[in-house]
């Protein structure tokens, strides 16, 4: 129990560290943090500079795991992620050289400027953590956790994420811009390093790996678990949808529920850890009509719908 809680307040301490880094977004890094220890990855998707990047690296840095980068652009090629195997003469044999997704922590920056053909080279990789390469498969480092970035507003040269690809992200989230206060701080700030370069190293990737395992373990009530599976089918029954959440979906609300609870030391989910996370899980995997989108509906709008005619359990046990 004493180690539990041990784990619980390293989490509290990576937090801070970040929030320390990127200033004024505690709800956006926590939910950054849920999707890490619930061993989900993240679309980061929003405008130019408002510290995707910089959170990121951020984040590597504090819990100790290995870091690399990819750049997408048109020209990138399926090789360039997973690897290649090279023919060596004086070995007289190919041998596999590891491409960057062999990694603890993956960025994939501006990952809708790769062409459909390299963003299918992460398919496998995200969904059953290793890769294939001339037919033979070499498993990834675990945790592999793979964070892209988009950019919403600028389409020209760009490629749309599939919907395949899509249900493989556990969360969706958006950074924005910050308030005055916070923007004026990072104005004055005297230091000209970048902001990751302060954040210290407060974990072992192990330690990481552990608290997954105890994430894993946290008790969902069958009532909390009937609650859940309502709102999934829900919005596969709603007008407005087209396309509605997978089962897959379903099991990534759940452990981002669990990984909700946990951050809150709690070892059992209440029906307010899926209410506060399922628009991050659920909205990037709805597709709604064309009626729907061209009256300005949201799938956004389509969850917080099913959120609020979805029956509560008001009885759990614990």
């Amino acid at each position: 129990m004493e180690a539990r809680l041990a784990d619980m307040q390293l989490c509290s301490s990576i937090l801070n560290s970040l929030n320390s880094c990127i200033l004024g977004k505690q709800e956006e890094i926590e939910r950054l943090m849920i999707a890490v220890i619930g061993g989900g990855h993240v679309l980061l998707e929003d405008v130019p500079g408002t510290g995707k990047t910089q959170l990121v690296k951020a984040l590597a840095k504090a819990i100790g795991g290995q870091f690399r980068r990819i750049q997408c652009n048109p020209d990138l090629l399926p090789t360039d992620i997973t690897g290649v195997s090279i023919y060596h003469p004086k070995q007289e044999q190919f041998l596999f050289r590891p491409g960057p997704v062999m990694t603890n922590i993956l960025l994939a920056d501006e990952i809708n400027r790769a062409t459909t053909k390299t963003q299918s080279a992460l398919l496998e990789a995200m969904e059953e953590g290793h890769v294939t390469v001339d037919g033979d498969t070499y498993a990834l480092p675990l945790p592999f956790i793979l964070l892209a970035t988009q950019n919403p507003i600028e389409f020209e040269g760009t490629y749309t994420l599939p919907e395949a690809q899509l249900d493989r992200f556990m969360m969706r989230l958006s950074l924005g811009y910050p308030n005055e206060a916070d923007e004026q701080r990072m104005v004055l700030a005297e230091s000209v390093s970048q902001p990751s370069d302060r954040i210290a190293q407060l974990s072992e990737i192990e330690d990481i790996i552990r608290i997954q395992s105890q994430v894993r373990q946290v008790h969902i009530d069958e009532a909390v678990g009937q609650y859940l599976i309502k709102i999934i089918r829900s919005t596969r029954e709603h007008a407005s949808v087209q396309l509605g959440a997978s089962p897959r979906a379903a099991i990534a609300l759940a452990k981002a529920a669990k990984a909700s609870a946990y951050l809150q030391q709690r070892a059992f989910v209440t029906p307010d850890d899926i209410k506060r996370i399922a628009p991050y899980v659920l909205s990037h995997r709805l597709l709604l009509h064309m009626e729907a989108r061209m009256n300005n509906m949201r799938a956004e709008d389509v969850i917080a719908q099913v959120l609020d005619s979805t029956k509560v359990p008001v009885r759990l046990e614990r």
